[in-house]
């Protein structure tokens, strides 16, 4: 019995002059591929806070932002470095640069801040948040244009009115604002130094005083009026003597304290007030001081 005939068995690929040439070829796209795959680094770039996970095959860092299409600018911050070696799995932190038009207790300077809330920019500019009045909240965005922010310091002040001596502290943009939250009243003609449209400074020391319309002759402002006041008070401002009654340092009554314009008691008034009524009392009387200070009115022509 005869066999079946066997069918030809199909040519082996290997065998053909072109395999060589595809295995090669094959094998050097694998061996591509795993270099490039080698080269590749996954990194997380944060802009301002915003994450991004990036796979880059740059050299550096800031060539890694290049590719991420994060651009640069004068005063940006950079963690690592830009210039640095790029290794995978990095964390590449960008806070970008914010200009801040600040005016500080009235004086304006200009700086650049990487935070974006006001909180951060201020804590960036060395001022406390709570430290005094802040033109925007805290939390407020700082946007890449930039903002003018206003602030007021806490400042220790005093007030020396009359009868009215106080220490107080006050973010106050001006010494008006500074009696009016104290509730100082002010007069027709009343003097204030400094003056009310001017900044009140940490240490600064108001005076109010009643208004001056009639001028002292300078022979009367150079008598010798500390040695007067030596003399009648010991020079004490706030002296007072129940006979009378009389006060301060030239012991007035209450009737010729009034008679030359001063308000209130003479021991209201600091020291310049009652000496420049003492000197309008002396001109009104035309230098007859006997009636005024007996016991001691010739001190006023000692020599200093």
């Amino acid at each position: 019995m005869r066999g079946r005939r066997r069918k030809p068995r199909p040519p082996i690929p290997w065998r053909s002059p072109w395999t060589l040439v595809v295995c090669l070829a094959g094998g050097a796209v694998v061996a591509a591929m795993a270099v490039t795959s080698a080269m590749a680094k996954d990194v997380v770039v944060v802009v301002d806070g915003k994450r991004t996970a990036v796979r880059s095959f740059a050299a550096s860092v800031r060539d890694a932002l290049g590719e991420a299409g994060v651009a640069l600018g004068y005063g940006d911050v950079v963690r690592p470095p830009a210039q640095q070696p790029l290794a995978d799995g990095a964390t590449i932190e960008v806070r970008r640069a914010r200009p801040i038009t600040l005016t500080l207790d009235g004086r304006t300077s200009e700086h650049l801040v990487t935070s974006t809330d006001v909180a951060g920019a201020l804590a960036e500019l060395a001022i406390p948040a709570a430290a005094g009045r802040v033109s925007a909240p805290p939390d407020e965005a700082v946007p890449l244009s930039g903002m003018a922010l206003t602030v007021y310091t806490r400042r220790k002040v005093y007030v020396v009115a009359g009868a009215t001596r106080l220490a107080t502290r006050t973010t106050a943009r001006t010494v008006r604002e500074v009696l009016r939250q104290e509730r100082v009243g002010l007069g027709r003609g009343y003097l204030v130094e400094p003056p009310l449209s001017s900044f009140p400074k940490d240490g600064t020391v108001i005076t109010v005083r009643p208004p001056r319309t009639d001028p002292v002759d300078p022979g009367v402002a150079a008598l010798n009026w500390g040695a007067l006041a030596e003399c009648v008070s010991k020079g004490d401002p706030r002296a007072y003597n129940a006979e009378g009654p009389y006060y301060g340092m030239y012991q007035f009554s209450v009737p010729m304290w009034r008679a030359v314009g001063g308000p209130g008691l003479p021991s209201d008034w600091p020291e310049e007030e009652q000496t420049y009524r003492a000197q309008l009392l002396y001109q009104q009387v035309a230098g007859r001081w006997q009636g005024q200070w007996p016991s001691c009115g010739a001190r006023l022509f000692a020599r200093p």
